[in-house]
């Protein structure tokens, strides 16, 4: 019977996601792991790799019959975008057809920029790294702050940008650059890049944890990333936190952001200015142990004890300049939670400091471009 074009793709954009992640490496792995026939993987491999989507290269001997020919996608066919912006910078980057990182780019952003000033700096760091890349572009993958509905594209509220509401970020870039274009919020994006780039790429529940303008996580359960109804899932900055003071300023947010963290470990007021590389910053503090750090290893104690409860991911990876405190301060939080909340004896919290940089949330989201991908040529 013959297949829908649509069904078509999908396979095509399977066998090229199995074989980029190295799940499939050959014709018979690939035929395990989708469930059809060899002779019927054979056919589609065949058209893939005359497309130039795929190679094929070299032996790979088994212990036992024939050795394997080796499945490896291939650089050629072109080049995925990735943009993440947080109130203070956006960061650019891309990534190969065959799912290697290239040159990343990072612009600072004025005090305050409000949301027209920084689409156009998106539209115009785009259009320049298009310009300086001979591959071809395409998709774009976009790691927006806040709410993001990623149904429509629509960047629906981002409470430390003026204005950033209701922007319809994915159409307008289709228009001016005419490929697929996927957004979604930035901590999920950066979930996608430990997939692909980080050193736990197997695991299939874990959470992301972030201190950076805001707070909030990312989680990943069995391979997929949770959205929520409202597209609020990990928007736990926004809870309420009966010790940081009344109103606005008794959510989540004001207590665990890295600005704020910053100045708890450095007993300044809550209004101190901070400085622009928070990263130094907090690693010069590193080292200076006492009843701060106790009070702020407390208070994220508190916080991954209820999430671990809640969620029970294998691990969490923290993410943002407050991994300049090092393993010291994870091992500090999993000890306060621990005395806080004793059940975690069985569903241990583990959280380890990601080994990825700066570029984590564009890797993302050019690799969420990547995922999403499908040929154009059926």
């Amino acid at each position: 019977m013959r297949q829908k074009t649509s069904d078509l793709r999908y396979l095509y954009a399977s066998i090229i996601l199995h074989v980029r992640s190295g799940t499939a490496t050959s014709r018979t792995t690939l035929a395990s792991t989708l469930g059809i026939s060899a002779s019927t993987v054979g056919i589609y491999v065949d058209q893939l790799l005359a497309t130039g989507h795929l190679t094929e290269t070299g032996l790979e001997h088994g212990s036992m019959g024939r050795p394997k020919r080796m499945l490896r996608t291939s650089a050629v066919p072109g080049w995925f975008a990735g943009v993440e912006f947080t109130a203070n910078r956006v960061q650019l980057t891309g990534v190969d057809f065959a799912g290697m990182a290239m040159g990343a780019m990072e612009i600072p952003l004025p005090n305050k920029p409000a949301a027209p000033e920084i689409q156009h700096l998106i539209f115009d760091a785009l259009k320049h790294m298009i310009h300086e890349q001979p591959l071809r572009l395409l998709g774009i993958g976009v790691g927006a702050p806040g709410l993001v509905n990623t149904g429509t594209g629509v960047c629906l509220r981002f409470d430390f940008i003026p204005g950033w509401e209701n922007i319809p970020l994915r159409d307008s870039l289709y228009h001016r650059f005419g490929v697929p274009v996927r957004v979604e919020n930035s901590l999920r994006a950066i979930a996608l890049a430990e997939r692909w780039f980080g050193s736990h790429q197997k695991e299939k529940d874990y959470l992301i944890v972030a201190a950076r303008s805001g707070f909030g996580i990312a989680s990943v359960q069995g391979g997929q990333l949770m959205h929520g109804a409202n597209h609020a899932a990990g928007e736990i900055g926004l809870w309420p936190w009966e010790t940081a003071g009344e109103g606005a300023a008794q959510e989540l947010h004001h207590s665990l952001s890295a600005p704020m963290v910053y100045r708890r470990l450095a007993g300044l007021s809550e209004t101190a200015p901070v400085p622009k590389d928070l990263y130094t910053a907090l690693f010069s503090l590193a080292h200076e142990r006492g009843e701060r750090w106790d009070r702020v290893a407390e208070d994220f104690g508190r916080v991954l004890a209820c999430v671990q409860l809640l969620l029970d991911p294998r691990l969490c990876l923290l993410h943002g300049p407050l991994t300049a405190l090092g393993e010291p301060f994870c091992r500090a939080i999993m000890k306060a939670a621990l005395r806080i909340a004793p059940a975690l004896n069985d569903i241990p919290l583990i959280l380890n400091c990601t080994q990825l940089g700066d570029e984590a949330g564009a890797l993302g989201a050019a690799s969420l471009a990547m995922e999403d991908w499908s040929p154009n040529h059926i």
